[in-house]
């Protein structure tokens, strides 16, 4: 996915209050190396506007300069901003107040880009325009806009696909809208598919989402379908059923019970080869199946959600998971662990992976803090902390084509970062324990995050 410099410059997070022209100078900080070499402690990180403009060894003496800001960050760990690479900041009207309530809760988690993987493409466009301003403090973002679906799409912000000429010219519509890629969901009738694939290419744009019903997963990867969410497509494409999944009822227990180790082993291989990058959005996956389980009354976190997500808008994806549960616990609880081991295959044989949340019509997947759980998903699937970590950081820059900007802690490249207080490759539990975060250059120190929280925590009682 090429995404131009040009649009990446209107693409700022930082609400540009209280702005300073001097610099950042994070002192003492161990800066961790997220493509794997060693942690650099004691290291001097200068940032200037919204880049990263030296990094200074230790025993560096920075000479004070007006308009410094200072910080002391002795004991503490710098890692590259967070992304979450499968969110819906705005779903029709089902998450009423997210520009209030999502957007800050991205940057106080340290989540300081997203990739939006369906919502309503003029409210989207102009969130960006105003957090590019610096009139509105958010993350990064690409954008999909409409997502597209069957003739009678199941969620709001899609666009209805029939026949391969609707295809063609939903993604005609899009690219000409400005859509940075194409979502795919699950109802497209199958010569619709390819026409899509085909369309996409011919415009140089790429398309992204669920494996449609009609379609093989191999087919997807083969006609050029850039990531995979969900794990859809991947227990179907492990199976002797898989034309029959194509056509009819699935479930995990049938997944579980056709499960073909030969055939998951091809199907992985094929898609490491074809580059098609995996997002599981695995704490999704584990409260979907696990609805019995998601205790979202007794979570402290709930007080920064609005009572309409939780009493109209979840409460209605949870009656329809109740209704599609097919199989008893033990077998859901079976089949999540199977995901996990799945994924684990799948990054063994070269399959890249990104972290993503699907917050918010994830039932309680809260946005940024689910992100941080997503991690911890990762390494229960046997990735080790570093590597979890890179499906937030250095891969999304890879996915995205934007290494050479964002991803990792160097000279030069944006100054999205977060501070911690524990060393994520000793934890990956330690993202949780934020310091602080600079987005586009812009510190929000410890107080700051806190302060964020309690305004959204305010406007959530409101709604």
């Amino acid at each position: 996915m090429r995404v131009l410099l040009l649009t990446l410059a209107v693409m700022c997070a930082a609400e540009r209050v209280s702005a300073t022209s001097g610099r950042l100078v994070i002192q003492d900080v161990t800066v961790i190396d997220v493509t794997g070499g060693p942690a650099q402690p004691h290291r001097t990180v200068v940032v200037q506007d919204d880049r990263i403009q030296e990094i200074y060894s230790p025993g560096a003496i920075v000479a004070a300069a007006k308009g410094d800001v200072r910080i002391n960050a002795k004991g503490k760990f710098l890692i590259p901003g967070l992304w979450d690479m499968h969110v819906h900041t705005v779903f029709g009207d089902w998450f009423p107040g997210s520009k209030e309530i999502t957007l800050p809760l991205f940057i106080a988690n340290g989540v300081t880009g997203v990739r939006d993987m369906g919502g309503e493409l003029d409210v989207l466009l102009q969130w960006r325009r105003e957090i590019a301003a610096g009139t509105l403090l958010g993350p990064r973002m690409l954008i999909a806009g409409p997502m597209l679906d069957g003739p009678k799409p199941r969620f709001p912000s899609s666009i209805a696909v029939a026949t391969s000429e609707d295809g063609r010219r939903a993604v005609d519509d899009l690219k000409a809208r400005g859509v940075d890629f194409i979502k795919l969901q699950s109802l497209i009738p199958r010569e619709a598919v390819f026409a899509i694939a085909d369309e996409a290419k011919k415009k140089g744009i790429s398309f992204v989402g669920h494996v449609p019903d009609a379609v093989r997963a191999s087919e997807a990867s083969n006609a050029g379908q850039k990531s995979f969410e969900h794990l859809i497509g991947i227990f179907e494409g492990s199976s002797p059923l898989e034309s029959e999944f194509l056509k009819g009822p699935k479930s995990p227990g049938k997944f579980l019970a056709s499960y073909d180790p030969a055939r998951a082993s091809r199907l992985f291989a094929l898609l490491a080869n074809n580059h098609t990058w995996q997002c599981p959005t695995l704490v999704w996956e584990r409260g979907g199946n696990l609805i019995e389980e998601v205790d979202g009354a007794h979570d402290e976190r709930a007080k920064y959600i609005p009572a309409y997500w939780k009493d109209v808008t979840w409460k209605r994806f949870i009656e329809d998971i109740r209704r599609d549960n097919s199989d008893d616990l033990h077998t859901r609880r079976r089949f999540v662990e199977k995901e996990l081991e799945v994924v684990n295959l799948m990054h063994r044989e070269g399959v890249r992976f990104l972290a993503g949340t699907d917050t918010a019509p994830g039932v309680y997947v809260l946005p940024g803090f689910s992100l941080h759980e997503e991690l911890t998903r990762f390494v229960a699937a046997g990735f080790t902390p570093l590597e979890a970590l890179q499906t937030a950081t250095l891969n999304p820059a890879k996915f995205l084509e934007l290494e050479t900007q964002l991803g990792t802690i160097e000279k030069g490249k944006l100054a999205d970062l977060v501070l911690l207080d524990g060393n994520p490759i000793d934890d990956i539990r330690n993202t949780r324990k934020i310091a602080a975060v600079i987005v586009n250059g812009k510190l929000f120190s410890r107080p700051d995050l806190d302060k964020l929280l309690g305004d959204v925590e305010s406007t959530a009682k409101t709604r």
